[in-house]
């Protein structure tokens, strides 16, 4: 089978799952009694009046009506805000507006952003910085002790219903660059998860990770994702993101938890951002379908055609299903998002135990957060408590980690005075095989941090993590790294 042939026989079959799980009549989704989402790089739980705004994850701000102007004490529902034709707007990257209103340090492009918002055009920039340091343990704590890394996102998305009245039509594009490889693989030689999930890529100057145009149907209940793609970037709904792993309260490295192991699952070979294809069905306002197709070989400093149309075409697929339900309280809805996801990777993989290589690997994983206390029930009040689970298991012939789980809770507006801050604790483990080399079935890692809302654009978050047994290996001491992490808003 040539390679054309295999990615439309792929297109197709995730065109025809679509189809199943969108049998009956599509009508439009009913907006009333039901939440609006805010999507921001803190996830917090935003209210109008009984109707929560949940905030997560590198994704848009979605603002109806009136629904984010200053009042204290206004509970006003939404549903007397929105019109029957108003729609949700896809703008992946919108968390400024979200978690920090319109103030930046240019003050939106010294005016500029607002202008082009009107064109239907939304535009940010982000700057990151990190700094660790070894305290004890791990590989070596005094080689490289210390270390700066960095890196800035440039995001822009098109409402192209604005820009060329394509209804439904969006367009994306991320540009990012960095800088050092961080402290891990030299000093503390962790198996499970790097402690600074922002320094993977090392120095890049400037590369272009996404670009891809979307299509939403019958409003935004079907939705089509074309071109360079990261398959972990999840769709934005009335609840959290959902899509491949994603996690309202372990998922931002740039904002929540440093350690990769709280912030993806480890045991899912994700490629890097290339060509390929999504699909998100929601049929009703508390279940969703997706499933997503990509290049398993991608760069994500490549255009991906070298990996994608040239020798053997491997190309990862994903599924994932679950139930968005909201929990009635006192404050209002509780919303949460409960995952179930399977991965297929076609790629040859090397036996762990030496006998040849295998491919044709599959997993399962499941993803749980849920928003289980808010202070109020006033509309600008974001205070409150989740908290996230994650399991993973892989085939043990291939997968060093063989099996995984995490949890942790968040808690937004903990100390008094301090309402935008955001402090959590995360844990999670992974059973490592020993055909891998491993002689200790686990480690462990432990992490704190702080979000600090120093000015309206810009957050510091010191950090600490414990990792156990790092590498699972015998005769490496535990580790202790410390952090510090700014993140600017221009």
């Amino acid at each position: 089978m040539n390679r054309t042939v295999t990615f439309m026989t792929i297109v197709a079959a995730l065109l025809a799952l679509t189809g199943i799980c969108f049998a009956d009549d599509p009508v439009a989704l009913d907006t009333s009694d039901m939440p609006v989402v805010a999507q921001a790089d803190n996830p917090a739980a935003l209210d109008v009046g009984d109707m929560p705004v949940v905030a997560q994850g590198d994704a848009p701000a979605v603002v109806v009506g009136d629904a984010a102007s200053d009042s204290d004490a206004d509970t006003t529902s939404l549903e007397d805000e929105m019109g029957d034709d108003d729609d949700v707007l896809e703008a992946t990257f919108r968390y400024l507006r979200a978690k920090y209103g319109t103030e930046t340090l240019t003050d939106d492009w010294f005016g500029l952003g607002a202008r082009l918002e009107e064109m239907g055009i939304v535009a940010s920039l982000a700057f990151n910085q990190q700094y660790q340091i070894n305290l004890e343990g791990g590989l070596s704590t005094h080689r490289r002790s210390g270390r700066w890394t960095g890196n800035y996102d440039f995001y822009a998305d098109f409402d192209l219903e604005q820009l060329a009245n394509i209804r439904g039509g969006a367009a994306y594009i991320l540009v990012e660059g960095g800088w050092s490889r961080g402290l891990d693989p030299s000093s503390i030689g962790s198996a499970v998860g790097n402690v600074n999930a922002n320094a993977g890529r090392g120095d890049e100057a400037v590369y272009i990770s996404e670009l891809w145009y979307q299509q939403g149907f019958f409003n935004n209940m079907l939705r089509i994702r074309l071109g360079k793609i990261d398959l972990t970037s999840g769709f934005e709904t009335q609840h959290f993101a959902l899509g491949f792993d994603q996690n309202a309260f372990a998922f931002d490295e740039t904002s929540q938890f440093m350690n990769s192991a709280l912030v993806s699952n480890p045991t899912i070979p994700f490629p890097g951002q290339g060509l390929g294809m999504m699909v998100f069905v929601q049929p009703t306002k508390w279940s969703f379908v997706a499933a997503g197709v990509a290049d398993a070989q991608a760069n994500a400093t490549e255009t991906g055609f070298n990996t994608t149309f040239h020798g053997e075409d491997y190309f990862f697929a994903i599924f994932e299903t679950g139930l968005t339900p909201v929990i009635p309280s006192a404050n209002g809805g509780l919303p949460g998002a409960y995952r179930v996801g399977f991965w297929y990777d076609p790629q040859d993989k090397p036996r762990l135990d030496g006998g040849g290589t295998e491919r044709d690997d599959v997993g399962f994983y499941l993803s749980f957060d849920q928003v289980v206390y808010k202070e109020s029930l006033l509309r600008e009040d974001r205070q409150g408590l989740g908290m996230f689970a994650r399991y993973g298991f892989a085939h043990s012939n291939v997968n060093a980690i063989k099996c995984f789980w995490s949890t942790g809770v968040q808690y937004e507006g903990l100390i008094p005075t301090r309402d935008e801050d955001v402090v959590a604790v995360g844990v999670a483990q992974g059973f490592l095989d020993s055909d891998a080399g491993h002689n200790k079935n686990t480690e462990t890692v432990l992490e704190w941090y702080y979000n600090a809302q120093v000015t309206p654009w810009l957050n510091v978050s010191p950090s600490v993590q414990y990792i156990f047994n790092p590498g699972a290996v015998h005769g490496v001491s535990d580790a202790v790294v410390i952090g510090i992490r700014m993140q600017l808003f221009f």
